[in-house]
């Protein structure tokens, strides 16, 4: 026992015992449940025994998967979203990431709305533009608070349109003129 110092080897008792024999534990310092144990020691002994395997049969332990929400939303959030540049500051205790910060508004719109999963997405890039987060998609253009004015989009487009007719017609003409020629 001496040079032991694992659990596998004897009871704990057999250990305080040896060691107040030794001297290293004082019979003022014993355990307080060392007379008890000494008096009604259980009926079988308390060792460890190695369980045996064959070898080559060794047994698989299968330890589950946890998921967790957030964890779901995050992998989401990664796979649309760079996450930036920016590194993870742990030295102080109040950093919040932004994958953090999509999660905790993420769950926060799910408690107060009944939209599904990917408007819901959608709905927390929004928000977190509106405070001031800017969100990349991967390649794409950054996420926008609210959809361009449509006037404004129908103006960009009949100008598109009239340029592209402008330039047509002048095309058309310059080829009519080289096959009369």
């Amino acid at each position: 026992m001496a040079g032991s110092r694992l659990e596998k080897f004897g009871t704990v008792f057999t250990r305080v015992r040896d060691l107040m024999r030794s001297g290293v534990i004082k019979p003022t310092e014993k355990p307080i449940w060392y007379d008890v144990y000494k008096a009604f020691p259980p009926k079988r002994t308390p060792l460890y025994v190695k369980p045996h395997n064959r070898a080559g049969t060794k047994k698989q332990e299968t330890v589950p998967d946890i998921f967790y929400r957030e964890d779901e939303v995050r992998a989401k959030f990664y796979e649309q979203y760079w996450a930036g540049a920016r590194p993870l500051d742990l030295s102080r205790s109040n950093f919040v990431s932004t994958c953090q910060r999509f999660v905790d508004k993420y769950m926060e719109l799910k408690r107060h709305s009944e939209l599904d999963d990917a408007a819901l997405f959608e709905e927390t890039g929004k928000a977190l533009l509106r405070d001031g987060v800017v969100l990349k998609r991967r390649g794409g253009p950054l996420v926008a608070a609210e959809s361009r004015d449509p006037v404004l989009e129908l103006k960009l487009k009949d100008m598109l349109a009239e340029q592209q007719s402008v330039i047509t017609p002048s095309n058309e003409s310059t080829e009519h003129n080289t096959h009369t020629t």
